[in-house]
């Protein structure tokens, strides 16, 4: 029987080679095909399609060959905030473009800075006399933002626009850790520094209500008067106000109480605006299948690719700070502490005029945000000014990163501040007494096998640990106030851990002036000296090789029609799961190996590409690709 075991095992594992051969040579020759192609294909006159199946971010995410190959269904694409601004004001000056088409029916959303800036680049195109219009089943908060800068919004007559606003509710953790004798040890310096209140309470402290009230009411005006520019005729409150009642005005029909509401102009299925589309883009006779366009198109990535960045006169560099802020090489998508100051430092003799620092960044670790912003104090160190430019968010490690900056900019939907450090880490003597374990052991000294975690932490132990986070406090605290031209007094009056919106941060003296990554380039080419003189951005990045090219393809931009699309049940799963996300990583944090750490957990967390679980067991799929993707 034993025998016969092993022969089984042999020909399961000659099959999984076998597939693993068959699955590797089928990409090979698909790689092949699609890296021989010509370039992209000529502009149409027609429409500009964005395909928005996925999220709006300040930086992509790398893609994971792992995760691509074990995954049931491709991760959700990402789309550059910038590129699709910058398609879309190419746009509006192109006479081949006679209209702008957003297909949100699977749009999960972006950070409210880069929706209001795409907003503007839409009223370009309005501006322009080109007609934009949108189509999705339905449309969550910033679907309904982003599509109130459309001439025409249509929904799909099963669907409906649903806005929900900023905030809700947080998980705290504190009964179920007594409830299991787990003793979480919590170092922090910042009255408002709420990220470890979850393991220390069972409710919210006044102090954290008190930011997270004028955080997200300073968020939640900024949506209100977006959408009252773009639609004055725009009824919000009738649906914010008494969601109960305006969904009983309309007998339940979220289509219609969206289009009574102002919020969409026409209702019809995917057919009929095409059709729409059709009338003013004009037909595509080259039309055969059902999963070609009706109308004349050019998608996002081809119109991209025909309208390369043609940069030239001096030049401005601009590194991307974006995502949480990780010791190591992690990244794009994280801010990898050693892989951002590797590029710092490897392009500091390109001859830049300035630097440009954008930060789109919740923070995260102490130690790597110091090892960028040193990194970036070498550029200064050269004579390099240095402009920081700050996205949705440059909250904790983010300002952190942020205090080389000779000007700062910020919108009035940034977040920033939240200048304050903590540490989390759990032990569990008290659970394993329960369960008759003890410890006992010699010791030379009073730090002798601590920090114990199984039999819990010597006093001096605890009080080191409490001195290491007061220590990164005052140096964030220093840096603070020498780069604002404060006292530490007076920097830490408004620091103390507490987020604060950008008009308040500029008001407060945390930011110079108001304004977007447009405006910082400008800046930091008149104190770089360029004067009347050309100038352009260089993007400072890694070269992506053939291979990564080739699997950020097929997650996005994807030539077919998405046959899945969100309804107002979907929206309310997809809530629910982020909503489960969020806590495993509150959850997982507390066990993570992690030293001291500048993080906002008042920043909304943005939408973006979702990684996969680390599996214990790996398959021989699997284990091949995760050998190629450490390689």
């Amino acid at each position: 029987m034993t025998f016969a075991r092993k022969i089984w095992k042999l020909l399961v594992g000659v099959k999984d080679a076998l597939a693993l051969i068959f699955l590797l040579l089928f990409f090979a020759l698909l790689y092949a095909a699609l890296a021989s192609r010509p370039a992209p294909g000529r502009i149409v006159d027609g429409a500009l399609l964005l395909d928005l199946n996925g999220s709006i971010v300040e930086e992509k995410s790398k893609v994971d060959p792992l995760g691509l190959l074990v995954s049931a269904e491709a991760p959700s694409g990402e789309y550059q905030a910038r590129d699709v601004e910058r398609a879309l004001r190419l746009a509006a000056g192109d006479s081949r473009i006679k209209a702008v088409v957003l297909d949100m029916s699977r749009f999960l959303g972006g950070g409210m800075v880069h929706i209001e800036e795409i907003g503007k680049a839409l009223d370009a195109v309005r501006k322009a006399g080109k007609p934009v219009l949108t189509f999705a089943n339905a449309y969550a908060d910033d679907g309904v933002q982003l599509a109130s800068h459309a001439s025409e919004v249509w929904v799909d007559p099963m669907g409906g626009a649903f806005v929900a606003g900023p905030g809700g509710n947080q998980v705290y953790f504190k009964g179920l850790l007594d409830r299991f004798k787990v003793n979480a040890h919590v170092y922090r310096a910042g009255t408002y520094k709420s990220f470890v209140e979850p393991y220390l309470r069972s409710d919210m402290s006044p102090a954290a209500r008190e930011a997270y009230q004028d955080i997200y009411g300073a968020l939640w005006n900024g949506y209100k008067a977006d959408i009252a520019r773009a639609r004055p005729k725009a009824r919000l409150d009738q649906m914010t106000g008494d969601p109960v009642a305006w969904s009983r005005a309309s007998g339940g029909d979220f289509a219609e109480g969206a289009k009574a509401a102002g919020l969409v102009d026409r209702i019809g299925d995917r057919t009929e605006f095409q059709n729409r589309v059709a009338e003013i883009a004009g037909k595509n006779d080259a039309a055969k299948g059902s999963g070609d366009l009706p109308y004349k198109a050019n998608r996002l990535a081809a119109w991209l690719a025909a309208n390369p960045e043609k940069g030239e006169g001096a030049k401005i560099g601009v590194v991307t700070v974006a995502g949480e802020i990780v010791d190591g090489d992690a990244g794009p998508g994280k801010a990898g502490g050693d892989r951002i100051a590797d590029l710092l430092d490897e392009n500091i003799d390109q001859g830049f005029k300035a630097l440009v620092v954008r930060v789109d960044s919740p923070g995260g670790s102490a130690m790597a945000a110091e090892r960028i912003r040193r990194a970036i104090d070498r550029y200064k160190a050269r004579k390099i000014p240095i402009v920081v430019s700050m996205g949705n968010m440059a909250a904790s490690g983010g300002y952190w990163v942020s205090t080389p900056g000779q000007q700062v900019f910020a919108l009035p939907e940034t977040i920033t501040g939240s200048i304050g450090v903590f540490a989390v880490i759990p032990s569990f003597e008290k659970t394993l007494g329960d369960y008759g374990v003890t410890s006992d052991g010699v010791k030379t000294t009073a730090l002798s096998g601590q920090p114990d975690i199984l039999g819990g932490f010597s006093p001096e132990v605890e009080g080191m640990l409490q001195a290491s986070i007061e220590n990164t406090y005052r140096k964030f605290v220093g840096l603070s106030a020498a780069a604002r031209r404060m006292t530490p007094e007076k920097l830490d009056s408004v620091a103390q851990g507490r987020v604060w919106p950008g008009q308040e941060a500029q008001r407060i003296g945390l930011v110079d002036k108001i304004g977007g990554l447009d405006a910082a380039l400008a800046e930091a080419a008149r104190i770089g000296g360029v004067g009347n003189g050309k100038w352009q951005a260089v993007h400072l990045k890694e070269d992506a090789d053939s291979f990564s090219k080739f699997l950020d393809g097929l997650t996005s931009d994807s030539a077919s029609e998405s046959t899945a699309a969100f309804d107002f049940a979907s929206f309310v799963a997809l809530r629910r799961q982020q909503q489960f996300a969020r806590v495993a990583e509150q959850v997982g944090g507390m066990f993570t190996a992690r030293g001291a750490q500048a993080y906002c957990l008042e920043c909304p967390v943005l939408p973006g590409r979702s990684q996969p679980a680390t599996v214990k067991q790996l398959s021989v799929l699997e284990r091949l690709a995760r050998f190629f993707s450490e390689t």
